[in-house]
């Protein structure tokens, strides 16, 4: 055959006579062959399907052993009617299915697994017949054709010698004697094709036969894992509908409930109130010392803006004023240390808005650094402008700053119309006076402060001021004269010196308030300090 398989080519029983000589024998060897190597593969997969419940099994059985029963932390919990009744379910029952598992793993092994051996076995047998019996009548059959052919062969070259030399033919070359000797052998051929042909049908038969029975171990091979499966998928499901209904019964709060009654000396009472925070005594809490001697909203001039911007000030007895983003903070945004400062006077009773300001050294710190002054004064110290809704909230803030300031100037009551060169030269050079001052404006930063008649203003505390005294004496007989203003240089005619005039005193300075405040040397008898 021209698609003969390579089992045919290299176990071929015997040679073939013709081209196209049918060999049955080879090719039930090769389809059993194929059986062979099929019932090999499922040998393979029941092996690996029995290792995976043997692993299954193993690692089932470590984490059995996970669970620590009884907890370590046994005071915690309740031993029996608890979780930890619970807790060694889960551990039984989790050994209880890798018990499963390794059952089924065994039986995989004892029973599918050597059943198929057996099987594969078996076929192994068949081929083996099959090689055995048909094989050599077929191999019997080829040597009886062979053996006719060279008798017909022998018989025709007696025929051909009779014809070409009678005289020349032998008894063992007369054309009769091969002739009877090639009937006889013809014969025995056909006897032998017919054994051959009675054990091809048998073995025909018997293959069939055989391979309904691999069919059927198949089967039941495949049948009897089905029923192990079943059994132990729902032993395994059993015992995890055991634990999730055991789980399940345990009432949420029957282990707090037991530790609360264990515990009751441990535990706050649901009942027991908060401690309210203004009822807390801390020491030193009733010390004047850590009072605000002032606390509300005032408005201070920013210094890039010019404008007002409302905060919430503290006023402390150690003489600090704190500003804070409002009542709730804890760390202030700018502080000003008042014993190292000089309070200006309130606005007047007609201004528009109620204002005054402090003159002197911020102490403290800033969300912006360090802010250099916003109001420029005599001497090139620090100002700032702080307004207040009312007047009487000015007032009340203006009075709790005096006690506390090194000292604060007051005004006359005729501040409001100053005269003189001075207020002239100040509405000449364009500056709008404090009543019509608006909100935001920088004209607070013009505003000059009086000194009271006498001497300057002291401080209230006796403190000494880091600015020198001066001798009145030594001012005796000196003019003091006023820098022309700018405006006054452009108009002065060409040659000529701007004429500034003299400073007249101040007339919105009111002699008894000045002295009212007096400072420590003008009580003292000593010489009055000169002016801030």
């Amino acid at each position: 055959m021209n698609d003969a398989s390579p089992i045919s080519r290299t176990k071929s029983l015997s040679k073939k006579n013709t081209r196209d000589d049918l060999r049955p024998s080879d090719i039930l060897i090769e389809r059993f062959g194929a059986w062979k190597a099929l019932v090999k593969q499922l040998i393979a997969y029941f092996e690996g399907v029995a290792d995976v419940h043997n692993s299954t099994a193993k690692e089932l059985t470590k984490l059995g052993a996970v669970i620590q029963v009884p907890f370590r932390a046994g005071n915690h919990f309740l031993g029996e009617g608890g979780l930890q009744d619970i807790y060694s379910d889960i551990r039984d029952k989790t050994r209880a299915v890798a018990d499963e598992h390794a059952n089924l793993g065994r039986m995989i092994d004892s029973s599918i697994v050597q059943h198929l051996q057996k099987l594969r076995s078996d076929i192994k047998a068949h081929i083996k017949n099959i090689q055995n019996d048909t094989g050599k009548l077929a191999t019997n059959v080829a040597k009886e054709r062979e053996f006719s052919t060279r008798l017909i062969t022998d018989l025709s070259a007696s025929i051909s010698s009779f014809k070409s030399t009678p005289m020349s033919v032998t008894s063992k070359t007369d054309p009769y004697v091969a002739n009877a000797a090639v009937i006889h052998q013809l014969t025995k051929q056909v006897h032998a094709e017919n054994l051959l042909h009675k054990s091809i049908l048998a073995m025909q038969q018997n293959s069939a036969n055989f391979e309904e029975a691999i069919v059927r171990a198949l089967q039941s091979a495949w049948q009897t894992y089905d029923e192990w499966q079943g059994r132990t998928n729902a032993a395994i499901a059993g015992t995890h509908s055991a634990v999730s209904a055991h789980v399940a019964r345990l009432p949420p709060d029957r282990e707090w409930t037991a530790f609360r009654a264990r515990h009751p000396d441990h535990l706050l009472d649901p009942a027991t109130p908060a401690r309210d925070p203004a009822a807390v005594v801390s020491p030193h809490r009733a010390d004047p010392s850590v009072a605000p001697v002032r606390t509300g909203l005032l408005e201070r001039k920013k210094r890039y803006t010019r404008a007002y911007r409302e905060s919430f000030f503290v006023l402390t007895p150690a003489g600090f004023l704190h500003e804070y983003a409002s009542s709730a903070d804890r760390e202030p945004l700018f502080s000003l240390f008042l014993p190292m400062c000089t309070l200006g006077p309130p606005s007047a009773a007609t201004a528009a808005s109620h204002k005054f300001h402090i003159e002197g050294r911020k102490d403290g710190t800033t969300t912006g650094g360090t802010i250099r002054r916003s109001l420029r004064l005599r001497g090139g110290e620090h100002a700032w402008s702080f307004r207040a809704r009312s007047r009487e909230d000015m007032l009340g803030w203006w009075d709790a700053m005096s006690t506390l300031c090194a000292r604060h100037l007051v005004a006359s009551d005729h501040q409001g119309e100053r005269r003189g060169p001075v207020a002239a030269a100040v509405r000449a050079a364009g500056y709008l006076s404090e009543e019509t001052d608006g909100v935001g404006s920088s004209e607070d930063d013009e505003l000059e402060y009086v000194d009271a008649e006498g001497g300057p203003p002291s401080y209230t505390h006796d403190m000494e001021m880091d600015r020198k005294t001066r001798d009145p004496s030594s001012d005796a007989g000196t003019t003091v004269e006023r820098r022309p203003s700018k405006r006054q240089q452009e108009k002065a005619a060409e040659g000529r010196l701007p004429h500034a005039g003299e400073a007249d005193p101040p007339h919105d300075v009111d002699p008894p308030a000045a002295q009212r405040e007096g400072s420590p040397a003008s009580r003292r008898g000593g010489p009055p300090a000169g002016p801030a």
